[in-house]
């Protein structure tokens, strides 16, 4: 019996990690199931790091506070993915389309993703993934109204930034970043 994808498991113990490994792997034999060896890994924490449901998680630095600490952050492979979604969205493909439409599905997409990963410190995250947005669509709007790029003179990023996409910061949700006005 195979299961779908979504059966992802992590089990957190403080000694007996083997063992832990050992029992689990005789309940799924015992339910039928078939354990993927190459995904299955003892990980040892801090020293190692694993990531699940899209979040890395191990050793962390506060750099407020000076000090080390287990947490979470985004993946790398996550903020790749949402990156190559921005890039889909603002491809030359739909340079004929509306700019409150596509700055309007770069909103939702970009908040969406930043409701999800606001666990942990995500500041990192936010700001490459916003700078990246910025971006993609100077370069849209550049395609769009036929300038040369960069168009840093038509499209400065302080007005970008201020008009044109969601700016994800500390702090979440962002219910409250939205697109009010769209360069002319």
């Amino acid at each position: 019996m195979q299961l779908p994808g979504a059966t992802h498991l992590v089990i957190c113990c403080r000694v007996g990690a083997e063992q832990a490994l050992a029992e689990m792997r005789a309940m799924m034999s015992k339910l039928k199931l078939t354990v993927n060896e190459n995904k299955t890994r003892v990980c040892y924490l801090p020293e190692e790091k694993f990531d699940f449901l899209g979040y890395t998680f191990g050793r962390c630095y506060s750099m407020g506070r000076g000090r080390v600490y287990l947490g979470t952050v985004a993946s790398k492979k996550r903020v790749q993915r949402i990156c190559r979604a921005i890039s889909d969205e603002t491809g030359r493909d739909k340079v004929w389309q509306d700019s409150k439409t596509i700055v309007g599905r770069l909103n939702r997409m970009m908040i969406g993703w930043a409701n999800y990963f606001c666990l942990g410190p995500v500041s990192k995250a936010y700001s490459a993934v916003d700078l990246y947005a910025r971006r993609r669509l100077r370069r849209w709007l550049c395609d769009k109204h036929k300038e040369p790029r960069p168009a840093y003179k038509r499209f400065p990023e302080a007005s970008l930034h201020s008009t044109c996409t969601v700016a994800i910061r500390n702090g979440c949700p962002y219910r409250d970043h939205h697109l009010r006005r769209l360069p002319k």
